[in-house]
Parts: C-alpha cells; sequence; structure tokens
C-alpha cells in the first residue's frame, strides 16, 4: 500500500521573528519613556543629559559627569537607580578615602567561645549602581581601584576576586579640574567611562522651575519604572541584537582613525592641536550607544545620525591635546566638530 510522503516540518517563519523583535522594541520604548519621564519629574531641565546617561547605561558602559557643584549631578544618579529599580551606592570621594573604604576588607571577629575568624565586610562598590561622587577629589590611588571593577566587574582584595552585581555601573561626578584640591584622572581611568557628558548650567526658565520645585512641599519620590536586575538586562541584550550596516561600521572606524594625528583623513584640527587620538574603545563606545540611541527611538537599525549624536560624549575624553591647544583656547569638542563632519551619508567621504 502506498503511503503518502509526510511534509516536511515548516521552517520557522522569519516574519514572525520580525515580529516578534518588533514587539519587543515597543515594549521597550514605552518602559523606557516611563523611566526618562520618571527621572524628569524630579530633574528639571536636563533633558539631553538623561538621555546620554541612559544611552550609555543601556550600552552596558559607565558614565563620567561633569559640571560644576550643585547641577543635580548627584540627584539624577540616584533618581535613576530608583526608577530602574536598581541596587544604589554613593561614595564620597575625600582626599583621604582609602580603596579598602571602596572594596571592602576582611574583618578580625572575636566568636562566643573565644575564637578569632575573618569576616569580609563588602564595601559600597557591591552595587549595581555605584555613585562616584566628586571622583577627582581622591588621590590617584584610590581612582585607580575602580579599574578592575569598572573594566571587568569584580574586585580583588583580601587574597579572593569576587564578582559584582550584574547589571553593575558606575556614575561618577567630576568638578572641572582647574579647581581647586582636584586631582586629574589618568588616561588609563577615563577611557573606561564609554561617555563623558558635561552638565551645562540651567537658564534662567529652569532655573525658576527648579526654585519652586525645591522650596515648597516635598517632592514625592519617582516609583520604580523598571523591572530591576532582569529587566535591565534584558535591555541590554536587545541593544545589541540592533543591526548595524557594514557602511556606519565603516564610517564609526574612519571617525576613530581620524582622531589621530598621523592619520591621512585627519582633519586640520586633529593635526594642529591631537597628542593622541581615541583608543578602540572609542569604536566600541560608538557603535554601542549608537544602537542604543536607535533602540530609544523605536528603530531597529542605527542611522547616520545616531554616529553623530553619540560622538561627542563617546570621544571628548579619549583624545589628548597638546600644549598649542591649551595655549590658543581650543577645546576637544571645537576639534570633534572637525572629525564628525565626516560622518556623511554613502557616496560621501
Amino acid at each position: 500500500m502506498h503511503r503518502p510522503e509526510q511534509a516536511a516540518p515548516a521552517a520557522p517563519d522569519e516574519h514572525d521573528g520580525i515580529e516578534s523583535m518588533a514587539r519587543r522594541v515597543d515594549e521597550f520604548q514605552r518602559r523606557i519613556a516611563g523611566v526618562r519621564a520618571g527621572i524628569q519629574r524630579v530633574v528639571v531641565g536636563q533633558e539631553p543629559v538623561v538621555d546620554q546617561v541612559l544611552w550609555a547605561l543601556l550600552a552596558g558602559g559607565h558614565v563620567l559627569l561633569e559640571g560644576v557643584p550643585g547641577l543635580g549631578k548627584t540627584v539624577l544618579v540616584r533618581t535613576l537607580a530608583r526608577v530602574l529599580g536598581l541596587g544604589f551606592a554613593r561614595v564620597q570621594f575625600t582626599p583621604d578615602l582609602m580603596p579598602a573604604d571602596l572594596l571592602g576588607a576582611n574583618i578580625l571577629e572575636e566568636q562566643g567561645d573565644g575564637r578569632r575568624t575573618w569576616r569580609w565586610e563588602p564595601g559600597p562598590i557591591f552595587a549595581h549602581l555605584v555613585l562616584a561622587d566628586e571622583i577627582n577629589r581622591a588621590t590617584p590611588k584610590t581612582q585607580s581601584a575602580l579599574l578592575e571593577a569598572m573594566a571587568e566587574h569584580q574586585v580583588t582584595a583580601g587574597g579572593e576576586t569576587r564578582p559584582l552585581p550584574e547589571p553593575f555601573f558606575v556614575l561618577a561626578t567630576q568638578n572641572p579640574v582647574e579647581m581647586e584640591g582636584t586631582y586629574p584622572l589618568p588616561e588609563a581611568q577615563l577611557d573606561r567611562f564609554l561617555f563623558k557628558v558635561l552638565v551645562p548650567y540651567p537658564s534662567e526658565d529652569t532655573l525658576q522651575h527648579i526654585a519652586r520645585l525645591t522650596t515648597g512641599a516635598p517632592v514625592p519620590e519617582p516609583e520604580p519604572q523598571a523591572g530591576g536586575e532582569a529587566e535591565v538586562r534584558e535591555w541590554l541584550q536587545l541593544v545589541r541584537l540592533v543591526p548595524l550596516a557594514d557602511d556606519l561600521v565603516s564610517q564609526a572606524a574612519r571617525l576613530v582613525a581620524a582622531t589621530h594625528p598621523d592619520h591621512p583623513q585627519a582633519p586640520d584640527a586633529v593635526r594642529r592641536y591631537v597628542r593622541h587620538g581615541a583608543s578602540p574603545r572609542g569604536l566600541q563606545a560608538l557603535v554601542l550607544a549608537a544602537k542604543a540611541r536607535a533602540l530609544c527611538q523605536g528603530r531597529l537599525n542605527v542611522a547616520y545620525e545616531d554616529l553623530a549624536a553619540v560622538g561627542r560624549p563617546a570621544l571628548r575624553h579619549r583624545l589628548l591635546l597638546n600644549f598649542d591647544a591649551e595655549a590658543e583656547g581650543v577645546g576637544v569638542d571645537q576639534i570633534l566638530d572637525d572629525v564628525l563632519a565626516l560622518v556623511k551619508e554613502p557616496g560621501g567621504v
């Protein structure tokens, strides 16, 4: 008896995969809009700063916030931790802060039977989101204690290596280096930050809003808008799934290469004022932050405008300027404007 051939199993429908990803993007955009709104109920008039910090965190990186005291940097970081539902710790960096104060230490304890044992007491670094407040007030030795934590998401202390919670972010605030009593961060430490975000002085209208908000009835704490560490980890994975066209990879690599004064396509300003350009971490920062920005706008593709938007915060702390730049008052953002002009649609540059 002839038996009819069985149909082969249907191949996975690519359309279903695209629809599933689109649903994930829609849900992400809705949730991240709630996070942004929660932050802005407390942090007034710093929308570009809030966006840049969110892009960096979604890209899985650390952020250096620079601005004079009193601009709300600490409030921003504390509010961010609350709306994301993440564990938060604040460390006030001072000249007498020691590495053990940050990382933790073994403490000798006496038991009830008279025996003495060592107990590990973790430091404030063991949190999802760590605020390193006024990081350039501490000595270089203490600043460098953050290096392993930021790079490897682990710390070595007391003869043991201990993993940090995931996700793990360091948001450091910094006063401008020309102020008294500060220690400029070493280049190796700066390069560990995915973004350096400049916090500007608020406008007159924003100052009036701040006065009304902070001198009246207490503002209620914002409610968490994300599901804590599990959901934030999902967001980090989703960012990495955003596709990137080969031409955009080429453009990002061209931007980083053009920050080096010996590169053939380096702008005149780079050749004249830059001693050392961005490292490969600058390229990684550009690509991941551009993906995060695209996703926040509900797009599953990275555009040229995304690279241009993240260029300054991703690269400004990775360029080492020479004496001529300092003598002539040329800032790094002015130089980056010439570099970012290289970002063009296909057929340009």
